[in-house]
């Protein structure tokens, strides 16, 4: 960390400290929502990039039920891989994550979220460029709102950054699921994803942007 003013943020958002625990991958929804039946869940929705990348965090989040990978922020129903990627959509790859809040809060959600993403490269993570691997926070409610901006605001005066923030903070449009083959893809093709992740050099950028507090709650493939 480059300065005192990002120690709030952690405390902020990272009350149980930076160190998550891990579990084993989230459920798929309908499963993970038919054993939990009775239980009140929240969505959060979230775009980084490559949503390969940006689901393997909230799937080792201790009270995270389900993730889904998917498109949103865009106006074309039922949009395929191959439409988004044309990038005249408008939609963003998203990762759609249903979580207990008695157990895990948005707060803590949101400090995974931007410790895994470059916040400040406009449509673009990484390797990969264009308007569908922006950058957003998909607010479903007030609450999140506030809380989206409050964090963004904070990082925004951390000093962390020589850039300014260009994260997105939108209201939920429509989620849309990926096709099968995207889902959970890293846990079920470690070997494919870290050849890409490397190739993309995802690693080095987080190290540089966010140094040790990098990347919290990504086990090892």
């Amino acid at each position: 960390m480059k300065s005192l003013g990002f120690v709030p943020l952690v405390v902020v958002l990272g009350a149980a400290g930076t160190t998550l625990a891990v579990t084993r991958p989230a459920q798929s929804e309908p499963a993970a929502i038919a054993s939990l039946a009775g239980v009140k869940l929240d969505t959060a929705t979230f775009a980084g990039g490559c949503f390969w990348s940006m689901e393997r965090p909230f799937d080792h989040t201790a009270g995270v039920v389900s993730t889904t990978v998917g498109y949103t922020g865009g106006t074309k129903a039922n949009p395929t891989y191959d439409d988004v990627g044309t990038r005249t959509t408008g939609h963003a790859e998203s990762v759609e994550v249903h979580f207990d809040p008695a157990k895990v809060t948005y707060e803590k959600l949101l400090y995974i979220y931007w410790h895994n993403i470059d916040p400040v490269t406009l449509d673009a993570q990484f390797c990969d460029h264009g308007n569908d691997y922006r950058t957003a926070i998909f607010y479903h409610n007030d609450a999140q709102r506030q809380a989206a901006e409050a964090s963004k605001e904070q990082l925004d005066k951390s000093g962390l950054f020589k850039s300014p923030i260009v994260t997105q903070i939108a209201a939920a449009t429509t989620f849309w699921k990926a096709e099968e083959y995207h889902q959970h893809y890293a846990d079920k093709n470690p070997m494919a994803y870290k050849l890409y992740r490397l190739g993309c050099g995802r690693d080095a950028r987080l190290t540089q942007l966010w140094g040790s507090s990098a990347e919290p709650n990504v086990p090892p493939l």
